[in-house]
């Protein structure tokens, strides 16, 4: 059995559950993951809400701008039938509140991954903010694809950052690395030429997603920190974790 490495499910347990809603986060924590990452955009009334896209279309089927939208019009999104069928009919896109109450509720020590889709200083103050209140704040990491908000999360709130290769970031400059404490690697790197690259970096590395056995095992053998998973089962079988199914 392999402890160290920490199991971090991908919006939820996305594979089964709507992604980026409650259901989608109880079930990951009722399966025996360790953490769960997910992203947060802002309404139009300056409310921090947990999805992916800024389109609505891919998970709802309604084309709409969720910054363009009041958390009235967002909480009438049903993010659930389109892609998961009617079983889930009527999920709701959740506030970054309502997951951290849900949080605190089943788990206070649980960890979080916390990503900044919507790219701007305020985000991320509410967002701490909310997270302190709550008193989750120390069992997160933060991640982002602009190294400015990266950067940001350090200086200010000396939150625990993971950025993504420099090829991949917004914002980048010659310094922006000084400003991650880990770094997170697509799978797809597994394979590749580039991958002794980012290793040599020295850094921590998350995995993501890893959601078959094959995979799972090469995250683990390149000394993985951290390894997200759509489908978390086939990592947490090749670690020895215990799986909780109901």
């Amino acid at each position: 059995m392999n402890n160290s490495i920490i199991v971090e499910g991908h919006r939820g347990w996305r594979s089964d559950y709507p992604e980026n809603s409650l259901v989608s986060f109880e079930a990951a924590m009722d399966l025996g993951v360790d953490a769960f990452e997910f992203d947060i955009r802002m309404s139009k009334d300056g409310v921090p809400v947990i999805m992916h896209d800024s389109d609505t279309w891919r998970v709802s089927g309604e084309h709409a701008v969720i910054e363009k939208m009041t958390l009235d019009e967002i909480k009438r999104l049903d993010i659930g039938s389109k892609i998961y069928g009617e079983k889930f009919a009527g999920t709701r896109v959740p506030t970054l509140d309502e997951v951290l109450s849900l949080v605190r509720s089943k788990n206070p020590n649980f960890k979080l991954g916390v990503e900044f889709k919507s790219y701007d200083e305020y985000c991320v103050d509410i967002s701490v903010d909310m997270l302190k209140d709550y008193g989750l704040f120390e069992n997160c990491w933060f991640y982002c694809f602009n190294a400015r908000i990266i950067k940001y999360i350090k200086t200010k709130y000396n939150g625990r950052t993971m950025g993504y290769p420099d090829f991949q970031m917004k914002e980048f400059e010659s310094d922006s690395y000084e400003y991650y404490d880990e770094l997170g690697l697509s799978t797809s790197f597994l394979k590749s030429e580039i991958l002794g690259v980012y290793l040599e970096k020295g850094l921590p590395i998350h995995f993501y997603c890893a959601d078959d056995e094959e995979t799972a095992c090469l995250a683990i053998s390149k000394n993985a920190s951290l390894i997200t998973a759509n489908n978390p089962v086939p990592l947490m079988k090749v670690l020895g974790r215990k799986i909780n199914t109901k």
